[in-house]
C-alpha cells in the first residue's frame, strides 16, 4: 500500500481552540440514549478524544462471533448415545472456515487410519521425486475402496509403520495421532480435531501434498464400494461425497469402534466431517449413530 505524506501549514492556536470548542460543543449536544437503547451498539463507537487536528478518532465496532460449539453440543442433544458409547465430532466449511467441534478424548482409528497411511505414502514418493509404483497403486486401490486390510498392511510396511506416520504426520500437522505398535494400524490413537486437519491435507488448497497427490487420494475416497457408502456421506446433496469408514470390534469387550471421515456437499457449501465413536454394542448402531451426528454437526456451519 502506497502512503503520502501532506505538507503541514501553520494554523492559528486561536483558530485550533476555536475547532477544538466546535467538535466538543457538538458531542455535547447529543440527545443521551434512552436507558438500554444503545445496547446493541458498543461506547467505542462515540468519538472518544479530539486530535491536535481538531479530527476526532473513532474506533471500529467488533462483530459479535458465533460460538459453534456451543451450537453443536446442543444440537448433539438430540443424538441419542447408547450408555457405554462414546462420539465425537469435528466439522469444517472449507469456504468460510467455521468450524466446530463436539466431545474429547483419543479414539482407535479402524481403518480411517488408511487415508493417513496413503497420505503418508504419497507425501515420500513427492520427496523422492517419483510417482508411486504399480503395486503401490494396486494396493492404495484396494486399501482406499474396499477397505482391504492386506493392501493396508503392506503400505504400513513401505512408510515405516507407525515412526513413518509420525514423521508425516508431523508435517501434516496432526498433533494427536499415535501410530498402533509394530503391525497392528488399525490400533492407531486418534482424534476428531486432528482427522478434520489430515481432511483440509486432503482437500484444502494449503498441503504438504501437491495437487496431483490431493486429486488421487479424492478420487479414491469418491469411490468407496457400494457396500460401505455410509457414514458421513448420509447428510450429503446425493452422491456429492468423498469418504473413508473404519470398523473394528474390539475381542477384549466386543463393542465396536465405528468411523467416518469425508468431504460433503451440503447446500452448495463444501464440508469437512470427522465422526469417531466407540462402545458401541453392534457395528449397525455405531453406523446409526455417526450418520446422526454428522446429521446434527454440519447445520451447524450455516449458522450465524
Amino acid at each position: 500500500m502506497e502512503s503520502c505524506r501532506a505538507r503541514r501549514r501553520r494554523v492559528p492556536l486561536l483558530s485550533v481552540a476555536l475547532a477544538s470548542a466546535a467538535v466538543v460543543g457538538v458531542m455535547t449536544a447529543q440527545p443521551h440514549s434512552a436507558p438500554g437503547a444503545g445496547s446493541a451498539v458498543s461506547s467505542s463507537a462515540t468519538p472518544s478524544g479530539v486530535a491536535a487536528s481538531g479530527e476526532a478518532s473513532v474506533e471500529s465496532v467488533a462483530r459479535p462471533t458465533v460460538d459453534r460449539d456451543g451450537l453443536l453440543a446442543d444440537a448433539m442433544e438430540s443424538v441419542a448415545v447408547a450408555e457405554g458409547a462414546e462420539v465425537s465430532v469435528a466439522v469444517l466449511d472449507l469456504d468460510s472456515g467455521a468450524s466446530a467441534r463436539y466431545g474429547d478424548g483419543s479414539f482407535d482409528t479402524a481403518s480411517i487410519v488408511k487415508v493417513d497411511i496413503l497420505a503418508a505414502l504419497l507425501l515420500r514418493a513427492q520427496d523422492e521425486g517419483r510417482a508411486l509404483t504399480s503395486a503401490e497403486k494396486a494396493h492404495a486401490t484396494a486399501m482406499i475402496e474396499r477397505s482391504d486390510n492386506a493392501s493396508a498392511s503392506a503400505l504400513w510396511e513401505t512408510i515405516g509403520r507407525a515412526q513413518g506416520l509420525a514423521a508425516a504426520n508431523e508435517r501434516f500437522g496432526l498433533r494427536a495421532t499415535e501410530g498402533g505398535d509394530g503391525t497392528l494400524w488399525g490400533l492407531t490413537q486418534t482424534t476428531a480435531a486432528d482427522q478434520l486437519v489430515l481432511l483440509q491435507q486432503v482437500f484444502g488448497e494449503e498441503s504438504e501434498l501437491g495437487e496431483a497427490s490431493r486429486s488421487y487420494l479424492r478420487g479414491l475416497m469418491g469411490r468407496i464400494a457400494v457396500d460401505q457408502r455410509w457414514g458421513v456421506s448420509a447428510v450429503a446433496d446425493g452422491s456429492r461425497w468423498a469418504l473413508k469408514n473404519g470398523w473394528l470390534p474390539r475381542s477384549t469387550t466386543g463393542l465396536w469402534d465405528v468411523n467416518s471421515i469425508g468431504r460433503v456437499t451440503v447446500d452448495g457449501r463444501e464440508c469437512l466431517v470427522a465422526v469417531l465413536s466407540n462402545g458401541n454394542a453392534t457395528k449397525a448402531a455405531g453406523v446409526a449413530l455417526v450418520e446422526a451426528a454428522a446429521k446434527a454437526a454440519v447445520p451447524v456451519l450455516a449458522r450465524g
